[in-house]
């Protein structure tokens, strides 16, 4: 199984756990991110608590002083006790990731990806967003880049849909049409 696989699995429980506990979604992603930070931070934490030689009651013991030094949620900790026993903290980040995804979805956000030829106006972008928001049905979180090669208009990806409302894609069209003809 890969290690997406296998984070998803993790992450899916977490929040179904996290849910019927009645634990705030947010506060459980902010936890493992600050978890996750600690360990990236220091170099001697990280090896002691995914490293092959280390004893399992030493990685566990590790693993439960962060938690309780960051005062981690009772879900969170659960996890990490038990990705610690079973040697998966490896699958930290990917684990971060999606249950990140599966708290958007449950919030009913998508993250949309635009990519505009100039930097947008705030009341364009707003008008985008709410654009957005009208033709998937759920509150979109932009992220903004800018590429003059566009030459004008904007291209929008939230997740494998892609509207491409940008000019160098409408000449190409133009193009092919007229060849066709």
């Amino acid at each position: 199984m890969s290690l997406q696989m296998s984070a998803n699995r993790y992450a899916k429980a977490l929040f179904d756990v996290a849910l019927a506990e009645n634990t705030d979604l947010a506060q459980v992603e902010r936890d493992l991110a600050a978890f996750a930070e600690v360990l990236n931070a220091n170099a001697e934490l990280l090896q002691a608590a995914t490293r092959v030689g280390i004893p399992d009651a030493a990685r566990k013991a590790v693993t439960a002083t962060v938690a309780e030094k960051l005062a981690l949620v009772a879900p969170v900790k659960k996890l990490l006790a038990l990705l610690a026993e079973q040697r998966k903290l490896n699958l930290l980040p990917n684990l971060l990731v999606a249950y990140g995804e599966r708290l958007l979805a449950h919030q009913h956000i998508v993250r949309a990806e635009v990519t505009s030829a100039a930097a947008l106006s705030p009341e364009k972008t707003a008008a985008l967003a709410a654009s957005l928001a009208r033709a998937t049905g759920k509150k979109v979180e932009l992220s903004m880049a800018v590429d003059p090669e566009l030459l004008g208009g904007i291209v929008a990806r939230i997740g494998s849909t892609v509207y491409d409302g940008s000019v160098r894609t409408q000449l190409t069209k133009m193009r092919q049409q007229l060849v066709e003809k």
